[in-house]
């Protein structure tokens, strides 16, 4: 039997989730694969359930989305051209 994953991030198992899903592994299989190798951080089986249904429903992204209220950044080529032209105004800092 192989041994637990030292870390096992909830990106990590929603991709598991999202693969075997698209194998057609029913989700008590998918958990129960889970358990072993990610052990006491693993989602639940509720969990589970609810991702493979938000993965039926076109949910295809397994990344964190923005909650409400955070931060995001955002990086255009015209807020990174506006930051290089402050810069080069200010000859105390140093542009490469």
């Amino acid at each position: 039997m192989a041994a637990p994953l030292a870390t096992c991030t909830k990106e990590e198992q929603l991709s598991v989730i999202h693969f075997f899903y698209n194998e057609g592994m029913k989700p008590i299989e998918v958990n129960r694969q889970m358990i072993v190798q990610c052990a006491d951080v693993c989602l639940s089986l509720q969990k589970v359930y609810e991702w493979t249904r938000k993965f039926m429903n076109g949910t295809g992204s397994v990344k964190r989305s923005p909650r409400r209220g955070q931060a995001h950044p955002v990086m255009t080529p015209q807020a990174i051209a506006a930051v290089e032209a402050i810069m080069k105004e200010n000859h105390h800092i140093a542009v490469n």
